[in-house]
């Protein structure tokens, strides 16, 4: 059985590395880089310069979790007159 996992070669901040993420997290961070007009490389570096704690597998894995949050419509139960839970709202985080 392959893992689901796939270890990359990237270049942060003049420096290569390797980095080991799951596919989906690859494209969503090819996403987030395009959707920002900016390269994987800087965007990955930024990422590195910024995390605090963990490798960096684990920092780009909870910057596209966090991304992707900031950017999800906030879903809250509505409440009837009495106060019971009805249908669900949608509220957007602006």
């Amino acid at each position: 059985m392959t893992s689901p996992v796939i270890k990359r070669s990237i270049v942060v901040a003049g420096h290569k590395t390797s980095v080991s993420l799951e596919d989906a997290f690859w494209k969503s961070l090819k996403e987030i880089a395009d959707d920002r007009d900016v390269t994987l490389s800087d965007l990955v570096s930024t990422i590195d310069t910024d995390r605090q704690d963990g490798n960096l597998s684990s920092a780009i894995r909870l910057f596209v979790l966090d991304f992707y949050r900031s950017h999800a419509p906030i879903v809250a139960p509505a409440r009837d007159l009495t106060g019971l839970r009805t249908a669900t709202s949608v509220l957007r985080a602006e």
